[in-house]
């Protein structure tokens, strides 16, 4: 009896012993950081269970729309937050989240490596992770088939030879509307407004959201039934047309014209108040890390901002960085973006 017993007592201990000394993703595999973000995040499987392999956190995604809608969803929850960490936050929301003190500062693991261009805020509240540019994109074939040039310039775009052929997005609803109006405020200066009322005179349309203007309005991207052929968009999307193609076609069907670029750099932060900056701190490492950074290409169609990384064979043949985009500051997007939201807003929708 005294042996069964001393040998039960054996296998309990060894049982204890091996739940207690698992590898790393053993008991913390039960845990979950929630990331906060907007509908176009989307990540390779693989590399998120790559990160749960090497911490033990699983990624919950709660997305919450636009890049712009995101933010008021964490600005309006920041007392009680709705994850541990944001991602999508761009250079035009900057200071917005910045200003209203939803992110807890963090030094992430690789930022001095940064190209100091993307290095937007000095405090470390917000971490750079990706850029792009968003660009007028013109469809090849329309312009070829009416036997048009296609235009090269923000004010080619107001000439007679362009009336009603181009579609951008409301700034008030809109990221990507909103770096639209941020490159004529660039390219304009005082004078954006008086170029806004010659878009309108030639005929622009106005639609809420990217989704409704390149897949609904836009007569080059795949499936299409739009009729206007050009669009405020993105300078990766040609090669994001020859990547979903098939068969794959040779020439890009689309371009983005480099001379109406404006660059945007988006962020992630750790919400103050998160249940689990720990994890969240983790999360926000691994962004900046050789896989994750691999994988944002193609998966979200944006370049990695860690120098070095190499890119997939249709970024390097299909997209073309602009040598010269437009920029503003942060703190001058932020201390004019309500006006110039409003302003616009009273000379094209009126």
């Amino acid at each position: 009896m005294r042996t069964r017993l001393s040998i039960l007592v054996i296998v309990l201990m060894l049982a204890v012993a091996a739940c207690s000394s698992s590898s790393p993703t053993g008991a913390k595999t039960t845990r979950t950081v929630t990331l906060v973000t907007h509908d176009s995040f989307a990540v390779s499987k693989p590399v998120l269970a790559g990160f749960t392999k090497s911490t033990g956190w699983k990624v919950r995604v709660l997305k919450n729309g636009d890049a712009g809608a995101a933010l008021n969803q964490v600005i309006l929850t920041k007392d009680a937050p709705l994850g541990d960490v944001m991602f999508g936050v761009d250079n035009t929301f900057l200071t917005r989240a910045l200003d209203q003190h939803v992110f807890a500062t963090f030094r992430a693991r690789g930022v001095s490596r940064i190209p100091s261009a993307f290095q937007l805020d000095p405090s470390h509240h917000a971490t750079p992770i990706d850029f792009g540019d968003v660009c007028v994109n013109a469809d090849r074939r329309w312009f070829s088939d009416h036997q048009v040039e296609i235009p090269k310039t923000l004010d080619q775009l107001t000439e007679p030879a362009y009336r009603d052929l181009l579609v951008v997005e409301n700034p008030a609803t809109s990221s990507t509307g909103l770096a639209f109006v941020a490159a004529t405020v660039a390219h304009s200066n005082r004078g954006w407004l008086n170029y806004w009322d010659r878009l309108r005179a030639n005929g622009v349309k106005i639609v809420d959201g990217w989704e409704a203007a390149y897949n609904g309005e836009f007569s080059g991207a795949a499936g299409s039934k739009g009729t206007r052929p050009l669009v405020v968009s993105y300078a990766s999307s040609p090669p994001a047309e020859v990547y979903f193609a098939d068969p794959k076609p040779t020439t890009a069907p689309t371009v983005s014209l480099d001379a109406t670029c404006f660059r945007q750099v988006e962020f992630a932060g750790v919400l103050r108040g998160a249940a689990h900056p720990d994890g969240a701190r983790a999360l926000i490492d691994f962004m900046l890390s050789a896989r994750f950074q691999r994988d944002l290409p193609l998966s979200m169609f944006v370049d990695p901002v860690m120098p070095n990384t190499p890119l997939p064979e249709v970024f390097n043949k299909f997209a073309t960085i602009p040598s010269r985009p437009f920029t503003l500051t942060p703190t001058q997007i932020g201390r004019d973006r309500s006006r110039w939201i409003s302003q616009w807003t009273a000379h094209v929708l009126r």
